[in-house]
């Protein structure tokens, strides 16, 4: 996603916004959809720390660069951010204790560092980014209760599924996962 706009949005317009539209008071929603603003969300501000009763928060379909200001989510569990322009995954540390699913396709995301900090991650939806060797990919190793992956349209996997062995390599290095791309993982039993 790229941003020609000249004008972008705050996440604190955004929210006044969408307390308007559905007559909720933000601080005490449990879940918050601001994706596709007009104009764009450009900047996750300090607003966000309103957001304590938050367990889902979509920012998808904006403009924003970075991962900041989620102190103040203590009960987040979702978080959408697919459909940006966010290049790490820095600033995640804050819903480490918490967050079990992200979602993060169609990114400029090429380096996973930070990523061990999400703790109860489950499901992590990172399509269509920039990562490219498994240097990177076996830092998804440190999330001990990761069972779905979607990491289709990354280099690494284009790369891997060419060569006919995305899905062996893949769950060879994740051995907790469930689900690679959409499709269940089936483990052969071993004997002993």
């Amino acid at each position: 996603m790229f941003c020609f706009q000249a004008k972008t949005a705050t996440v604190k317009e955004a929210l006044s916004k969408w307390e308007e539209k559905t007559k909720e008071k933000a601080s005490e929603a449990k879940e918050i959809k601001l994706y596709s603003q007009i104009p764009p969300i450009e900047k996750m501000d300090a607003s966000l720390a309103t957001l304590s009763c938050c367990e889902k928060l979509s920012l998808s379909t904006n403009c924003i660069e970075k991962i900041t200001n989620l102190n103040g989510l203590k009960n987040l569990k979702i978080l959408s951010l697919s459909r940006n322009n966010i290049k790490t995954l820095t600033g995640l540390e804050a819903v480490g204790d918490t967050l079990v699913e992200l979602w993060i396709s169609y990114n400029l995301i090429d380096k996973l560092k930070g990523v061990g900090s999400m703790q109860k991650l489950k499901v992590l939806y990172m399509s269509n980014n920039l990562v490219k060797d498994w240097a990177e990919f076996v830092r998804l190793a440190d999330l001990p209760c990761l069972l779905e992956l979607v990491f289709v349209g990354n280099p690494l996997q284009e790369k891997q599924s060419t060569d006919g062995n995305w899905m062996d390599e893949a769950s060879k290095r994740l051995p907790n996962l469930k689900k690679l791309d959409w499709i269940p993982i089936i483990k052969e039993p071993v004997d002993e």
